[in-house]
């Protein structure tokens, strides 16, 4: 998807940066044509003689190129491209970037072009949580700025949290993305994310562990096909999908009207975890101990089946429903009933049993169950199972 299309890579001065190697490989492998630009930082985490080698073209590295300012080099080299990536962008490039500066070949090629740029965050997660990068993040997505990851995970500093940079297919899929491409181009795409909270009073809900892990990588690998996305989510553990339009719900109620409000669509993905029941006489005050050992009274009732609702829309129906069934106990069968009682398309079936780790985990291992029939995955990082899918939904989509 990438074949012929030239990008710039700028490569910042974090520990991050040798990552940008692998990235240069994988976009020439694709066909992309990359032209590396090195940060004085960058040059002390991997070396010109190693980015030139991997990208077969000159690294750029300082402003005052003689021969190529004779013919303003920096500012041919800034629109020659489709798309300027920053990758790894530090928190120092962040806030250079914000605040328009252009000291240095990196900063000016960037103010001086009208190219797409995508920058891939990373950083100590004390640094990305710092309230001066969050305002310098917020200005670069008001400035049109698209931005891949991070992710969250275990820091080189020992730290874990928010700021690892995205992986390398994760940046490519933000890429295809910003430049229109991708076999999911003008498709529309719901995908639901997330756990829901139902109130039992202002301080106490009815929830569960879904962490939005699994529905997050979805909607990302959809966008990264070129997809519109409409991403409805509960409140999840994670960072939100770059990319996609969001709406943030609380309970089953809001998913379901938010989800009715993005139709139509060419597909339904619904992962979130929607709670079954709410509490009927939710109560506006902290529900209190009466002192004499008696439990509160709590009415429950079904939330709306969404998928059901969906799958059974007539001919509003989206040409492809896909619904998850985490289940503890004969996964199979339980999904595949579950598959027939909704009436969608797929069900993406895996099992949240607490020895397995996968509800709230990093990892999920799932089967696909189709009309055709049942088929098992390995065990996979969610963002892996996510591009899967994807990939098989476009298939569905496009073939």
């Amino acid at each position: 998807m990438l074949a012929g299309k030239r990008i710039l890579l700028i490569i910042g001065g974090g520990i991050a940066a040798y990552k940008a190697l692998d990235l240069i490989r994988r976009l020439r492998e694709q066909g992309a044509t990359v032209s590396p630009v090195l940060t004085r930082a960058a040059e002390e985490f991997v070396t010109p003689l190693s980015v030139a080698a991997l990208a077969g073209q000159t690294v750029h590295r300082h402003l005052f190129d003689l021969t190529a300012e004779a013919e303003m080099g920096h500012i041919e080299l800034s629109r020659s491209a489709d798309l300027i990536v920053v990758a790894p962008a530090t928190a120092h490039l962040m806030a250079r970037m914000a605040g328009g500066q252009a000291d240095d070949l990196a900063t000016t090629l960037l103010l001086a072009t009208d190219t797409p740029v995508l920058i891939a965050p990373a950083m100590n997660v004390r640094m990305w949580n710092h309230p001066a990068t969050q305002r310098n993040l917020a200005q670069l997505r008001a400035d049109g700025i698209r931005v891949a990851g991070p992710d969250e995970g275990q820091m080189a500093c020992g730290e874990f949290g928010p700021g690892r940079l995205a992986e390398v297919p994760q940046i490519i899929a933000a890429m295809t993305a910003a430049l229109g491409d991708g076999p999911l181009a003008g498709k529309h795409v719901i995908v639901t994310s997330g756990p829901t909270h139902e109130p039992i009073d202002p301080v106490r809900y009815i929830a569960n562990r879904s962490s939005g892990a699994q529905g997050t990588a979805v909607a990302r690998a959809l966008a990264g096909l070129g997809a519109r996305v409409s991403f409805v989510t509960g409140p999840a553990q994670v960072p939100l999908p770059d990319g996609v339009e969001v709406t943030q719900v609380e309970t089953a109620r809001e998913m379901r009207d938010a989800v009715m409000s993005a139709l139509p669509a060419d597909a339904v993905i619904c992962a979130a975890a929607v709670a079954d029941w709410h509490v009927i006489n939710a109560t506006q005050t902290k529900i209190k101990k009466d002192g004499q050992g008696r439990l509160p009274h709590l009415d429950f009732a079904e939330n709306p089946d969404i998928l059901a609702e969906i799958s059974a829309s007539g001919p509003a129906r989206p040409p492809l429903v896909v619904g998850f069934a985490a289940e503890t106990d004969d996964v199979l069968a339980h999904a595949t009933a579950k598959r027939l009682r909704k009436g969608c398309d797929w069900i993406v079936a895996n099992d949240v049993s607490p020895a397995t780790g996968i509800m709230g985990g990093t990892e999920n291992a799932v089967t696909l169950i189709t009309a055709d029939g049942a088929e098992t995955w390995p065990r996979l990082p969610k963002a892996e199972v996510g591009e899967r899918l994807a990939a098989r939904i476009a298939q569905a989509l496009t073939g």
